[in-house]
């Protein structure tokens, strides 16, 4: 095993969970830099039983809204947050490896620890070199991770070694796929009126007043001028945003930079359609660790208390270790309790859910919008006037921007089972065997955005997710108390949704997608949402 340690095999043991392939397609192109300061997080058991917490779960999605009770994030972290000796027992076997806690919380069971890489290796023994791939240079890990024999019963994952990017496709400025598109497309609220999202419950005017939603950015950043100019324009107020760094991540805009697309697109969406919510946007590094990081920060933030999460990154669900798949849901799960809606987008390469230089020919689902626990959000493009499956019809080709085969993405999960409130759906005539994405669907096509001083039409289902998340903030608006974990609800209310009929998400001459079809499919869920039905029937 490369830079590992030397000991005693009896000493070691392995980290249950851990093991990891590279990237396909990856080659190797030389041994990492042991000097490298690196940042590793520790992840502990729970005090608590976590069996406990999702039948907890189970009891309040089962109960009308208005009987709801959710846990406070310290009632969350006293219960099943980490003991404090086996925070002191990583902490203590860390120093004498020479790495040192830059970071230590119970609540959330992690010790954040720094240090070379080769003090790292030292302290767990893993397989890392350098690869290059289609995404760039990475650090990677292969194998499993190995632990010493003090620490097997109360480590539950070691996040950091891997600095693999997630990804999110560029859409910005590529040309739309509906035959209604603009040359600059349009701005979000035209979406949410078509969708028929709320504007008043009583005498209350809906825009988001009193919510917080939370925007997850791996890398970019925005422009102040560019949003002042951007809301002048769609005659909206400027919405309140601010930035919080997780891991050192900053708000970090470019002259060029295409992350800032990704950035400005959710921002502006946001600000759109939810004009008078605040907008929380937390930045982290793009990586799997940075990634886990930010969610948790938003789920766990105090301060800002979001009641939304929109996240428009991810990756194949069958590509994460299974420690990084239990990490992620433990914080879903937490958001579930705290009255918390994490909302993801499903992808934009049809079932490939990989561009062109990336594919590796497999079927896939985006993670993680395949959690149970994360409301999926799929895409849709409107041709006549009718919502059909987003598919610009285009096959995988690496010399076009982009790469093309750009489509709404979905299928069936290989790593989640079948969640309770999907029981009894089909595809193609036969029972699902897994957790069935999307959830929901809206247009994925023709947003208007502002970028780097210039104003073009993007999309793609990252632009869903935070049209998505300004319903739910609407709906907790006029009832006055979160949503949270709703999907067990929109399944109960198929009349809630619009039925899309029309398209696959298949790639053209590429792989064969999925077909849209009557009820609940595997490219547009349950359709597209009816927002005034649904802040009548879900209350209920």
């Amino acid at each position: 095993m490369a830079n590992a340690p030397s000991g005693p095999a009896a000493q070691w043991v392995l980290l249950k969970g851990s093991t990891r392939q590279l990237l396909p397609n990856s080659v190797p192109v030389g041994a990492a830099d042991l000097n490298q300061i690196i940042a590793l997080t520790v992840k502990v058991r729970s005090r608590g039983n976590l069996a406990e917490l999702a039948e907890e779960i189970k009891k309040i999605s089962a109960q009308p809204l208005k009987e709801r009770t959710y846990m406070s994030r310290e009632d969350l972290a006293r219960t099943y947050g980490a003991n404090a000796d086996d925070l002191d027992k990583v902490e203590l076997y860390a120093n004498k490896h020479h790495l040192r806690v830059a970071e230590r919380d119970e609540g959330t069971r992690r010790v954040v620890l720094k240090g070379t890489l080769r003090d790292a290796l030292s302290a767990f023994r893993a397989d890392v070199q350098m690869y290059q791939h289609a995404s760039g240079v990475y650090r990677g890990r292969r194998g499993e991770i190995l632990l010493p024999a003090e620490l097997k019963d109360l480590v539950t994952g070691i996040f950091g070694f891997d600095t693999r990017p997630k990804h999110r496709a560029p859409r910005r400025s590529m040309p739309t796929s509906s035959a209604a598109a603009t040359s600059l497309g349009e701005f979000a609220s035209v979406f949410a009126d078509r969708y028929k999202f709320p504007t008043t419950s009583g005498s209350t005017k809906l825009d988001g007043a009193g919510q917080c939603i939370a925007l997850i950015e791996l890398g970019g950043g925005y422009s102040h001028n560019d949003l002042k100019i951007f809301f002048s324009d769609a005659g909206v107020p400027m919405p309140e945003v601010v930035a919080v760094s997780v891991d050192h991540g900053v708000n970090h805009p470019t002259p060029h930079g295409q992350a800032d697309g990704e950035v400005m697109l959710d921002i502006e969406v946001a600000g759109v359609a939810a004009p008078g919510a605040k907008l929380a946007v937390y930045f982290a590094p793009n990586s799997d660790s940075g990634f886990q990081d930010a969610i948790r920060a938003a789920v766990h933030d105090n301060a800002r208390t979001p009641s939304v999460v929109s996240i428009s990154w991810g990756e194949p669900d069958d590509f994460l270790t299974q420690q990084s798949i239990e990490a992620y849901s433990e914080i879903f799960a937490a958001a579930a309790v705290l009255g918390v809606t994490v909302c993801a987008a499903s992808g934009d390469h049809g079932v490939a859910d990989l561009d062109a230089a990336h594919w590796d020919k497999g079927i896939h689902v985006n993670h993680p919008a395949s959690d149970p626990m994360v409301l999926c959000c799929g895409g849709t493009q409107i041709d006549s006037n009718v919502d059909v499956v987003w598919n610009d019809g285009t096959r995988f080709d690496v010399q076009v921007f982009g790469g093309g085969g750009w489509a709404g993405g979905g299928g069936i999960s290989t790593v989640f089972g079948v969640p309770d409130y999907q029981t009894g759906l089909k595809i193609l005539g036969k029972p699902i065997a897994g957790r069935g994405c999307p959830d929901i669907a809206m247009t994925a096509d023709n947003y208007r955005t502002r970028v780097q001083g210039l104003d073009a039409p993007s999309g793609g289902t990252s632009a869903v997710t935070p049209l998505a998340a300004c319903l739910i903030a609407k709906l907790n608006q006029a009832y006055g108390k979160n949503l949270g974990f709703v999907n067990p609800k929109l399944y109960q209310n198929p009349q809630a949704f619009t039925d899309v009929k029309v398209g696959t998400n298949g790639i053209k001459q590429t792989i064969e997608g999925y077909p849209a079809t009557v009820g609940w499919d595997a490219c547009t869920g349950l359709g597209t949402p009816i927002g005034s039905t649904l802040l009548q029937v879900l209350q209920e």
